[in-house]
C-alpha cells in the first residue's frame, strides 16, 4: 500500500504516535506532497526549534521508501476537479488541502490525515487519524 502524508500525519509520526507509526511501517511507499513540505517548513520557521525540525525533515526525506511528490499539470487538473466538486456541494476546505487531495487522487495513495474535511472529497482513499491537532503556526 502507498500512503500520502498530510502535515498533521507527519507531526504525529515525529511524536511517535502509534496509529500513524504503524501505517507508515506497513506501507510499501510513503509519499510527501511538496505542499505538505512547504506547510511544515513554514511551521518550523515560526517555532522555536527550526534547526532540529529541519534536520529531522532532511533525515526523513533521505529515507529510500519516501518520495517527494511535485505539483505538475496532472495535479493542477485534479485540484480543479476537486475544487469544482466541493464548490458545487457548498463545501469548502483549505486551499492547501485541495492540493493535497489532488496529490492523493493523482498518485492513488491512501491519504493519511486527521483533518475531517477530507471526508467530503470524492475519489480519494482517506485514513483518518485520531486526535486532530491544530497547527501551532499562523495560517495564511
Amino acid at each position: 500500500m502507498r500512503v500520502l502524508l498530510d502535515s498533521n500525519a507527519y507531526s504525529q509520526l515525529m511524536l511517535g504516535r502509534e496509529q500513524v507509526s504503524r501505517i507508515v511501517r506497513d506501507a510499501e511507499e510513503v509519499l510527501l506532497p511538496a505542499v505538505v513540505l512547504g506547510e511544515l517548513l513554514y511551521g518550523f520557521r515560526h517555532g522555536s526549534r527550526y534547526e532540529r525540525n529541519a534536520r529531522d525533515m532532511r533525515a526523513f526525506l533521505d529515507n529510500p521508501y519516501l518520495s517527494l511528490v511535485p505539483v505538475g499539470a496532472t495535479t493542477a487538473d485534479r485540484y480543479s476537479r476537486i475544487a469544482a466538486s466541493l464548490r458545487a456541494k457548498g463545501r469548502r476546505i483549505p486551499t492547501n488541502d485541495l492540493w493535497i487531495a489532488a496529490h492523493a487522487m493523482e498518485t492513488g495513495a491512501d491519504l493519511v490525515s486527521a483533518a475531517r474535511h477530507f471526508e467530503h472529497v470524492d475519489g480519494i482513499a482517506w485514513t483518518r487519524l485520531r486526535g486532530e491537532r491544530r497547527p501551532t503556526w499562523p495560517t495564511v
